[in-house]
């Protein structure tokens, strides 16, 4: 199993460039960024952790903006997005964002996607709360053509156009790795049809029911369980825990990087290192 980390790149924090290197220094497997095109000042939506919503959410970079300055600034860290809200962003200029860091990075990107859940912010957007996983998996299925084909078409209930090129194909074949947030049945299943891997958070997570949930949807929808991996997003700063991850056969581990300035964060690394140089297969 291998151990990254996850952070909001804000705006007030630690330079992407500056952490990706010392995240590769440290012997971390990879850096994945969160996403918010914005938040409406409205606050319609609660905040799902309850209270007020955290200063960070606000303040965050683009993740294909950031993730290029990581990228630029290392050789071996990969890069992940944790998650890019899809049902936001338009499909033809994602698929571009994600082959081009993935051609760039000589193959290092890792594609998190999710839903979302603040009702307004995608309302901004055009999309709708109750349709927004159709949406998404069309809009998953229409990137797919884009990474694949010389001439790409899609005709969908939601997402339609005509033969196209897209330029330049990911570097890794056939695309980046599809990781999609989520814990339901309802995530599971679609993970099986149209992802490559299950990307739960912890909170009632149990590593050995988990892997046995995923493999059991996989079996049921006849698809071969080793295509597929788990990264366990906001793992516990526990090495028993994650010791456990690794028994049950989780591929990845990401642990929260504190929202700190630069000082802040480079001593927190420091102390969550060694989890990180105790799995390292």
């Amino acid at each position: 199993m291998r151990v990254g980390v996850f952070y909001f790149p804000t705006d007030y924090g630690i330079h992407t460039a500056e952490l990706a290197r010392a995240l590769e220094d440290r012997g971390f497997d990879s850096l994945f960024v969160c996403e918010h095109t914005h938040i409406p000042v409205s606050r319609r939506t609660p905040f799902p952790g309850g209270g007020e919503l955290p200063k960070r959410y606000i303040h965050t970079h683009d993740p294909f903006v950031a993730l290029s300055f990581a990228a630029a600034a290392t050789r071996t860290l990969l890069l992940g997005t944790g998650v890019a809200l899809i049902p936001q962003r338009d499909p033809i200029i994602t698929a571009k964002s994600v082959a081009s860091l993935d051609h760039m990075s000589n193959g290092r990107f890792i594609f998190g996607i999710g839903g979302g859940w603040n009702v307004d912010e995608m309302e901004n957007h055009g999309a709708r709360h109750a349709t927004r996983f159709k949406l998404m998996r069309e809009r998953v299925l229409a990137m797919k053509e884009m990474w694949t084909k010389d001439e790409a078409s899609f005709h969908g209930e939601m997402v339609n156009f005509d033969p196209l090129w897209c330029y330049p194909k990911p570097k890794q074949k056939p695309y980046p790795p599809i990781l999609l947030g989520g814990e339901s049945d309802h995530t599971l299943r679609r993970v099986v049809e149209f992802c490559d891997g299950w990307f739960p958070r912890p909170r009632g997570f149990v590593a050995k029911e988990g892997v046995a949930r995923l493999k059991a949807m996989a079996e049921k929808m006849g698809r071969d369980f080793s295509t597929l991996s788990i990264t366990v997003f906001a793992a516990p700063n526990d090495a028993a825990a994650l010791a456990d991850y690794a028994e049950h056969g989780i591929q990845r581990a990401l642990l929260a990087v504190p929202d700190l300035d630069r000082d802040g964060i480079l001593k927190a690394l420091d102390k969550l290192a060694p989890l990180a140089a105790a799995h390292k297969s």
